[in-house]
């Protein structure tokens, strides 16, 4: 079973690498993010046309998140995260499939921090730690799959004193992110690739050029699923394709 993440920055001014990528790679569950579109201009259609059942959970110009299923529909279990009634930014979406339950994740960027964005980008992480410890205590197979705005150290960045003051590097957001590892999650890239430089976001097309990227992208792992886990790899080359999005799909074989 190939489940993958992916970052589509745009999913309707990013269909055509989209549907490309899915075409190309078959992926049995694709977990979406940054959707930027409300729910009725999701292209549901299109994707049903590539052979993928969808759910989704957008925003106009904003955030949203999807869960696409090859072959058929995922079976929703969640649409946003709890914790905050007030919080209405589309940025979590859980669905069952074949088993498993899967969760797409747009973890807040926070930037500019210090400043109520960052703030913000805390308190959701501390809130994506509180339920998925619920989660793990449910006991049932789970992959916590998407973009979390964090690159954990400074060997998943190519100059980690250039951006030193960016959210995504700041102590306080590595902190949140080495609790949740510690609550029994297994990041499945590191697992398999401890040592090894692995980016899966590249902030323009020279970057990417110069292979100067981040890794913030995962797919974590219930410790049931971890004996399961037989390969994972970035799809690099489409970060290079014509109008890409600046985040390539990351995948997991089970």
């Amino acid at each position: 079973m190939r489940i993958a993440t992916y970052n589509v920055n745009g999913v309707n001014g990013r269909l055509p690498r989209l549907l490309e990528w899915l075409e190309e790679t078959r992926p049995d569950v694709a977990c979406l993010q940054e959707l930027k579109t409300d729910d009725t201009k999701f292209p549901a259609a299109a994707i049903e046309a590539a052979g993928y059942g969808a759910i989704w959970h957008g925003q106009r110009s904003h955030h949203g998140v999807a869960i696409l299923s090859r072959g058929r529909k995922p079976r929703e279990l969640r649409r946003g995260l709890p914790g905050d009634a007030s919080d209405t930014q589309a940025r979590y979406l859980e669905g069952e499939v074949g088993g498993l339950t899967i969760s797409s994740i747009y973890l807040p960027n926070g930037n500019p921090q210090p400043g109520p964005k960052f703030d913000y980008k805390l308190a959701w992480f501390r809130r994506l730690n509180d339920y998925a410890r619920e989660l793990l205590q449910a006991g049932k197979p789970c992959v916590l799959a998407g973009d979390f705005n964090v690159v954990p150290t400074n060997s998943d960045i190519y100059n980690a004193w250039l951006w030193r003051e960016d959210a995504v590097m700041q102590p306080a957001t590595r902190k949140l992110y080495e609790a949740l590892l510690s609550q029994g999650w297994t990041d499945s890239t590191r697992h398999l690739h401890p040592k090894a430089k692995v980016y899966t976001f590249w902030v323009n097309a020279n970057a990417f050029q110069r292979n100067a990227g981040f890794r913030m992208d995962f797919l974590l792992l219930s410790p049931d699923l971890v004996p399961r886990l037989r390969a994972t790899e970035v799809d690099r080359e489409y970060r290079g394709r014509e109008k890409p999005s600046d985040h390539a799909p990351v995948w997991i074989e089970l």
